[in-house]
């Protein structure tokens, strides 16, 4: 089953700004958002330690960085971000009752959709998946699931969807499911050719109609921002599960990648009459119309915007979308 329509094709990504009721809320009343996805979250809850779990923006060029609680970022003075996060503490459950008065207190006659992230195990996935569809059920809002198969910074728990046996795990316990709300893979950012036909050989493999969407991309893993106090000590500015330091990138230093891998992906399910249907959320480092166009180019359907969120607020939405018309590629 398709994306329910989302107009205008601009929603929020998965990410730190989703977190509260009410932030989701506020991005549900937001007149520039065409969705709502909340951050992702397990059956319950994630173990977040305000100690080793944290996010800071930063500038690509000089490395300088700021981080909680100053998050007063104005322009593009700091167009990336690097974090060390988990998944939400709140449970899905928690959530999903958040969604349910959220649209009930609506005067909205065309409610907005809700993408529900989630993660979990294999049978944790399937068990949310069930939750969500029967929220759906006496809902208005048409609502949707995004497994999150993509995070980098879970300690020895590499992502799932670099690997065809665990995603096929995945796919397995989800064919269990009576399905009733479209489902979607979030991917990790892939770097080269195996990487992608791991995913389309893996899908194809397990038949039509596996999933509805692909999310792409996440966080980029591996990647290290020093402290600009003590860069000549190699302190990382953030600490971590695993002391490192090490996060995931987001923002405009993604955004080139994020570009290649919907490109790709757009192609190479093209090429499959069985998967032609697979949607393609595109995400990283769009903060401007331009950056929207560019996305649409290359396949995304709709939209997903998270750093550039963060650093502006709400506003960034009617950004990107009041300059679309004008905008070049």
């Amino acid at each position: 089953m398709p994306l329910p329509p989302i107009d205008p094709p601009l929603l929020n990504s998965a990410n730190p700004w989703c977190s509260t009721r009410e932030d989701l809320e506020a991005l549900y009343a937001c007149l520039h958002t065409g969705a709502v996805t909340t951050r992702t979250s397990l059956l319950l809850g994630f173990p977040h330690d305000d100690a080793i779990h944290q996010h800071a923006f930063f500038s690509t060029q000089s490395h300088t960085a700021t981080t909680a609680p100053d998050y007063t970022i104005t322009g593009k003075e700091y167009p990336a971000s690097l974090n060390t996060l988990g998944y939400s503490p709140t449970p899905i459950d928690t959530y999903l009752d958040w969604i349910e008065q959220i649209v009930a207190a609506s005067r909205d006659t065309r409610p907005k959709p809700f993408i529900v992230s989630v993660t979990g195990s294999p049978q944790e996935v399937a068990e949310c998946y069930t939750r969500v569809a029967a929220l759906a059920a006496r809902v208005l809002a048409p609502l949707a699931v995004e497994v999150n198969l993509s995070c980098p910074n879970i300690a020895n728990k590499p992502p799932p969807a670099y690997s065809g046996s665990a995603l096929k795990e995945y796919i397995d316990a989800l064919k269990n499911v009576p399905r009733t709300v479209p489902l979607g893979f979030k991917t990790p950012p892939y770097t080269y050719a195996g990487q992608f036909n791991t995913l389309i050989d893996t899908l194809y493999a397990s038949g039509k109609s596996t999933i509805d969407f692909i999310t792409a991309t996440n966080t980029l893993g591996s990647c290290l921002v020093l402290d600009n106090k003590k860069p000549h000590q190699g302190q990382p500015l953030l600490p971590s599960a695993a002391g490192t330091g090490i996060g995931g990138l987001a923002g405009e230093p993604l955004h080139s990648l994020a570009l290649g891998n919907v490109a790709t992906l757009r192609r190479l399910l093209d090429e499959h009459p069985e998967l032609r249907d697979i949607d393609i959320i595109g995400v990283g480092g769009v903060s401007d119309a331009a950056g929207l166009s560019r996305m649409q180019a290359v396949g995304a359907k709709v939209v997903a915007v998270g750093t550039a969120l963060g650093r502006e607020g709400l506003p960034v939405f009617a950004k990107i979308l009041n300059g679309t018309k004008t905008s070049k590629l």
